[in-house]
C-alpha cells in the first residue's frame, strides 16, 4: 500500500492579538490507500486543525504535507481549490446540500467545477455515484423529500463522483439517530472495502469503532495511533435492526 498522506512535522500557530495559539506541535501522520482512519480528541486538542489542513483548507506554518504525490506546500488559492476538487470528497454534519435542487444535480455539482473536465460524462457519473450508496430510486428527490440519512448517502454520493483520493468526513452522523448512523457509518465501511480511502472526524467512541485505525489528538501532539482492536459490523447491527 502507497501512503496517499504523509504528513511531516506539521505545525500550526494561530496569533490571538498578542497571544500565539500552537494549535499542532509537530504532527506525523501517514496514512496509506484503501485505509479507514477515525481521528478523535476532545475540543482544543487541535482535531479540527488537522483536519482543515489534510483537506486543503488550511494551510500549515510549518512542516510538509504531500496528498496523492502533490506537496500541498505554498499553493496558490486555485492550487488548492483544484486539489479541494480532484483529491478530496468532503462529507460534513450538515449535509450541505442544495436545497432546490435535486439529490442527481446535487451530486453532479463538483463535477461542474472541475476545470481539467476529467469526467467526460457528469450526469452518467453522478447516477453512478447515487446507485453506489443505494439511492437509484431517489434520484429526483429534492433534500426535503429526504430521510436525514438519505441526505447524508446524498452528500457521500457527492463526495465520491469526482474519484477522490480521500474521503473526508466531519462529524458525519452528529445530526442522525443510533439507527440511521449505523446504516451511514455501513456506507462508509462498504466503501473501504471498495478501496477507497476514509478519513472521519469524530468525538463519538462507538462511530470511532468503525475505523480501522485511531488517531487521538491532544494539545496539539498525536498521542495515540492504534489499529482498532474491537471494529464493530455495521452490517450485522443493521440486519438485527431490520429483522426487528
Amino acid at each position: 500500500m502507497k501512503p496517499v498522506i504523509e504528513m511531516n512535522k506539521i505545525v500550526k500557530n494561530y496569533a490571538m492579538g498578542d497571544v500565539v495559539v500552537r494549535a499542532l506541535r509537530g504532527v506525523d501522520v501517514i496514512i496509506n490507500e484503501s485505509d479507514f482512519v477515525a481521528i478523535m480528541g476532545a475540543s482544543g486538542s487541535g482535531k479540527s486543525t488537522l483536519m482543515n489542513i489534510i483537506g486543503c483548507l488550511d494551510d500549515a506554518t510549518e512542516g510538509n504535507y504531500q496528498l496523492d504525490g502533490s506537496n500541498t506546500n505554498s499553493l496558490n488559492k486555485d492550487q488548492y481549490a483544484d486539489i479541494r476538487n480532484q483529491k478530496i470528497g468532503f462529507v460534513f454534519q450538515g449535509f450541505n446540500l442544495l436545497p432546490r435542487t435535486t439529490a442527481l444535480e446535487n451530486v453532479e455539482l463538483p463535477l461542474l467545477y472541475d476545470r481539467k473536465e476529467r469526467i467526460k460524462n457528469p450526469r452518467q457519473q453522478a447516477i453512478k455515484a447515487l446507485e453506489s450508496v443505494g439511492l437509484a430510486d431517489r434520484m429526483d428527490h429534492v433534500p426535503n423529500q429526504l430521510s436525514g440519512g438519505q441526505q447524508q448517502r446524498v452528500a457521500i454520493a457527492r463526495a465520491l463522483v469526482n474519484d477522490p483520493a480521500i474521503i473526508l468526513a466531519d462529524e458525519p452522523t452528529g445530526n442522525l439517530d443510533s439507527k440511521t448512523s449505523v446504516e451511514v457509518m455501513s456506507v462508509f465501511q462498504e466503501l473501504n472495502e471498495q478501496g477507497k480511502t476514509i478519513i472521519l472526524v469524530t468525538h463519538e467512541n462507538d462511530i470511532a469503532q468503525y475505523a480501522k485505525r485511531t488517531i487521538v489528538l491532544r494539545d496539539g501532539h498525536v498521542i495515540q495511533d492504534d489499529k482498532v482492536e474491537q471494529q464493530q459490523s455495521a452490517k450485522k447491527v443493521l440486519a438485527n435492526w431490520i429483522e426487528e
